[in-house]
């Protein structure tokens, strides 16, 4: 039993990009899974497949890697908001990572986004973790 679902996540990305291994497979749920869906659609991993044949079901995630360098799309994977210590920011106050090269991943009243569409959809919320 996992205490912090999304830090097991994040650290299991972590460590099969230290690894260089172009799959990994994580156990689902629904968080998990609009994390995968935001990571996406901004364009740090290639594909990702949910295979929902078990009771949890599974996260088979293909990363992304730069042909010519080797290098992985996702330089830093940071948890911000923490079960001992959450972290919610308001409207005003929503983070900048890496002076907007990089991403906010938060989880609002309008599901799980990143920081410039919370900004446009004037809501704020959870701050999940940081991408660059």
């Amino acid at each position: 039993m996992h205490s912090d679902p999304i830090a097991d996540y994040l650290t299991r990305l972590r460590n099969a990009i230290k690894a260089n291994h172009r799959v990994v497979e994580i156990p689902a749920s629904k968080i998990k899974k609009e994390l995968t869906k935001v990571l996406y659609e901004k364009g740090y991993i290639q594909s990702y497949k949910f295979d929902d044949s078990s009771i949890q079901g599974s996260i088979k995630i293909a990363l992304k890697y730069d042909p010519a360098t080797k290098q992985s799309a996702i330089v830093k994977l940071e948890r911000v908001s923490k079960p001992g210590l959450r972290k919610y920011v308001h409207l005003e106050k929503l983070p900048r990572v890496l002076n907007g090269y990089g991403i906010a991943i938060l989880s609002t009243s309008k599901g799980v986004i990143t920081d410039k569409e919370a900004k446009g959809l004037n809501v704020g919320g959870e701050v999940l973790c940081y991408v660059y």
